[in-house]
């Protein structure tokens, strides 16, 4: 009974946190509001190996209905076709640049110096640091900066609705948003300023150029893995700033199939939770017996139905709220807990023994 209590308590409060976020998280919508389209916009896309998306990133920002842009490719030192795809845009478009990545310093994370680069060649009142595997809508552009105005944030980041599409990936990247909205109220990014509600997702990051410079960008977090968590850390303290989920305006792929997805994860669970390992192991544990094991215990106990209820209803909001298949990641819901333990010991493992790679780098 009292093992029973426990397991109802902390589900029950991570259930209250999904309803609380399931009406009020911020999402990245459309809006008739009219802004000053006069401010230079630099987006810049840091892109290592990406002939499979650049050319399609660079015609979903053309396309934006926000045309006070320049858009700034940094080739970080690909061994594909993503050079010659991105210089056949330098033709018809004048606000499309291309740069050589210079090679990469010790102590040095890949993107980070990438993104460096292209900070430094930018020009715009706003910076939009953006994935090549990232797609927007003709209006993301102009919501964003909509948002960001009226908030006066000064920073504002967005977790893009996934696109899924494979067994391995479902098993794998539902897990990104369920952890967000599970135990995070979104919201308390921008209306708290306690810097432990925070969150990021270096997909898509639009600064006030301002603020990127009062933080020293990405020169401040050089080496970091998940230089998204830090760089929101720092601006929190000085500046409001805003984490949105991307709804039907900004769309992300981020991994094709499972190993990538695997692999993806083991790179950013842990250290995005900047946490003491044995916590951290602690916490990845506790998750996958309360919301994994526990459910299994109505076969034996019917109290623990309400747990599966409470299980299940998480599941459903949260896939309503991320624009997920809820039938999928309810039906999947204990393989995903299982994943999630494994991923959460291999990024322990890895991080500290240094023995993953990304995008062909050690990291």
């Amino acid at each position: 009974m009292i093992l029973f209590v426990i397991i109802l308590v902390f589900i029950s409060i991570s259930t209250l946190v999904i309803i609380y976020n399931f009406f009020t998280a911020p999402i990245v919508k459309d809006s008739a509001t009219s802004i000053d389209a006069t401010k230079l916009i630099s987006v810049l896309i840091p892109a290592r190996n990406e002939e499979k998306n650049i050319a399609t990133c660079l015609n979903f920002i053309l396309a934006q209905d926000y045309e006070h842009l320049e858009v700034l490719v940094l080739d970080d030192q690909s061994t594909d076709q993503t050079k010659v795809i991105t210089k056949s845009f330098l033709k018809n478009h004048s606000n499309v640049f291309y740069i050589e990545g210079e090679p990469l310093p010790q102590n040095w994370k890949g993107k980070n110096w990438a993104c460096h680069q292209l900070s430094k060649k930018a020009n715009g009142k706003y910076l939009l640091f953006i994935d090549a595997d990232v797609e927007l809508a003709k209006s993301a552009i102009s919501s964003a900066i909509k948002i960001m105005s009226a908030t006066k944030s000064k920073i504002l980041s967005v977790f893009p609705t996934q696109r899924i599409k494979s067994l391995g990936e479902w098993l794998i990247v539902p897990l990104m948003n369920w952890v967000l909205l599970s135990f995070l109220p979104l919201k308390k990014v921008y209306d708290s300023k306690n810097i432990s509600f925070i969150a990021a997702n270096g997909q898509f990051m639009l600064w006030d150029s301002d603020t990127y410079s009062a933080v020293d960008g990405h020169k401040q977090v050089a080496n970091a893995v998940v230089e998204d968590m830090e760089l929101a850390r720092k601006a929190k303290a000085i500046n409001k700033i805003m984490t949105l989920l991307g709804g039907d305006i900004i769309y992300c792929r981020m991994y094709a199939g499972f190993v990538d997805a695997f692999k993806g994860f083991s790179k950013n669970f842990f250290p995005g939770f900047n946490l003491n390992p044995f916590i951290f192991v602690g916490f990845v544990l506790l998750l996958f017996l309360v919301f994994g094991v526990s459910s299994l215990l109505a076969i034996v106990n019917s109290d623990y139905l309400i747990i599966i209820m409470l299980i299940v209803l998480g599941r459903i909001l949260t896939s309503q709220i991320s624009h997920q298949n809820l039938f999928l990641n309810v039906i999947l819901h204990l393989a995903q807990m299982m994943f999630m333990l494994i991923i959460g010991l291999n990024s322990v493992l890895s991080t500290k023994f240094r023995f993953v790679t990304w995008k062909d780098r050690k990291l």
